[in-house]
């Protein structure tokens, strides 16, 4: 494919991934400046955003602290049962924030407020942290841990002055997702009656019928993404100073001997992973029997069930074709434009998937009617909301791809289309396939936009279990929530198992 016809199905991407933006800015601008000021210029909105602004400070830190943490000791330490911590430290990523929530609210009275958020959604979101630095920390070059070992740095003065910088690519890739997740999130916020922005937009629009009032704090919520995003792209251009060429050797790490920290190391990651999944399993348990000895519940858990497979898959599709381009003019067209189209595939990210699914709404009825109310529409949804998880992944793939094959492949006489077809798509597809697990993942524990888009009579596991634990009948609700875990745990192993943390080498 030539250049110019990859940059077009790139813009074309980005563009169905803006549909969004596009009627937040239609709509919002219908209102006009004053109507605007009004909105955005008052206590509750400034309030609004500090709280939205620190609770994602707070979660991305401690995600970062503790994503870090634990990828170290599984690949550079003599961590007891590391391996066995490698794939438990990444389960948590196949628990939503809202069953987790659940979960915590059905087993402790008066779980609530901002540290209550907080905690659940650092619990279910440090994985976004744990797993990409996992991976590259397995891909270090041991030999620069060496010589800065001889040249007489301890163990520690090595991990911190060069193992961990060679890292912060990753450890940035990891912390942007989980400021945007939390920006985004509503589940966990609305369960747990924490004012912040995407609360007040789900407010706004069905408690107080004010669209506009809406749609104005989803432009505030842009405006916070944007400035997430500038700042992790200037990070990214910092760390390229300790970029180094080449591969590396590849051998594994020497790993760090923990001496009498062993053991308590082990005791802080169990105790962590024990509140990541202790906790909402044993409330699960705790529940599931009755829920499942309902009449009727084993036909409606196994409709939903099909419902969530079949969304998911559409969704992942949807979204992996439209990273494709993306992805592949970031890796081998680097310049202004595959920068600026990376990063505006991030902006509708952090939309709540409300807004998501109220512009597709407009959309499908206005411009795209025989859309309207099928899973098609509900697919391209999702393909805005997790295009950027997909496209990072494209894009991280093809990168690693030798470019020198595809020379030599055009120097055959190949069209580039046949080189992306034959030579580029091949090489990259393990990492390609890691996004698509990555999307499929989160299509399957989207909410508020399944909520809204699904088609008429048709639950999906998130939206039976919305629908349940929204009356608080939680034993209707957990074998709703055991069999999404369950499914979802599947991709969150192999996304595990991706990084290198299960290898037996060198330890």
């Amino acid at each position: 494919m030539p250049r110019p016809a990859l940059a077009c199905a790139a813009l074309f991407a980005i563009g169905v991934a803006l549909l969004p933006l596009a009627y937040l800015g239609i709509r919002a601008g219908e209102a006009g400046g004053d109507r605007i000021a009004g909105e955005l210029f008052t206590g509750r909105t400034a309030e609004l955003v500090v709280r939205s602004v620190a609770l994602a400070a707070v979660v991305t830190v401690a995600c970062t602290v503790l994503g870090v943490a634990a990828a170290f000791l599984v690949t550079h330490t003599d961590l007891p049962a590391r391996r066995l911590f490698g794939v438990l430290a990444a389960l948590p990523l196949a628990v939503p924030s809202y069953v987790a929530t659940f979960a915590w609210v059905s087993t402790v009275d008066g779980f609530a407020g901002f540290w209550a958020a907080a905690l659940v959604l650092t619990l279910v979101s440090y994985p976004y942290v744990y797993l990409p630095v996992a991976a590259a920390l397995v891909g270090v070059d041991p030999a620069q841990e060496e010589v800065a070992r001889s040249l007489g740095r301890g163990p520690w003065r090595t991990t911190v002055g060069v193992t961990l910088r060679e890292v912060r690519p990753a450890v940035a890739a990891g912390a942007l997702l989980v400021a945007l997740y939390v920006l985004s999130d509503f589940g966990a916020v609305s369960i747990l009656r924490v004012e912040v922005l995407t609360r007040a937009v789900f407010t706004s629009i069905n408690l107080g019928f004010d669209r506009t009032g809406a749609l104005v704090l989803a432009m505030a919520l842009v405006a916070l993404t944007a400035l997430v995003l500038l700042a992790e792209q200037l990070s990214r251009r910092r760390a390229a100073r300790y970029a180094r060429l080449g591969g590396g050797t590849p051998r594994p790490p020497t790993r760090l001997r923990l001496g009498r920290s062993r053991r308590a190391a082990a005791l802080g990651l169990a105790v962590v992973i024990g509140a990541a999944l202790g906790v909402p399993a044993l409330s699960l348990v705790r529940w599931f029997g009755e829920g499942v000895s309902r009449p009727g519940s084993l036909g409606e858990l196994a409709d939903a069930a099909g419902n969530s497979l079949q969304v998911a898959l559409l969704g992942t599709a949807l979204t992996m074709v439209l990273a494709l381009p993306v992805g592949l003019l970031s890796a081998r067209a680097p310049g202004l434009l595959s920068v600026a189209l990376d990063r505006l595939a991030y902006l509708s990210h952090a939309l709540p998937g409300l807004v998501i699914g109220l512009s597709l709404v407009f959309f499908g009825i206005n411009v795209a009617y025989p859309l309207y109310q099928s899973v098609w529409l509900l697919g391209l949804a999702y393909a805005a909301l997790f295009l950027p998880l997909a496209v990072a992944a494209v894009g991280a793939a093809a990168a690693q791809a030798p470019p020198g094959l595809e020379e030599v492949a055009r120097s055959l006489g190949r069209r580039r289309a046949y080189v992306l077809r034959t030579v580029t798509v091949p090489l990259a597809a393990p990492g390609i396939g890691a996004g698509a697990a990555l999307v499929f993942l989160t299509c399957m524990k989207e909410l508020p936009a399944t909520l809204l888009l699904r088609p008429t009579g048709m639950d999906t596991l998130a939206t039976g279990l919305w629908k349940h634990t929204s009356v608080a009948a939680y034993a209707a609700a957990a074998p709703y929530a055991a069999l999404l875990v369950l499914i979802a745990s599947v991709p969150t192993w192999w996304l595990s198992a991706r990084t290198g943390v299960l290898t037996r080498t060198g330890g």
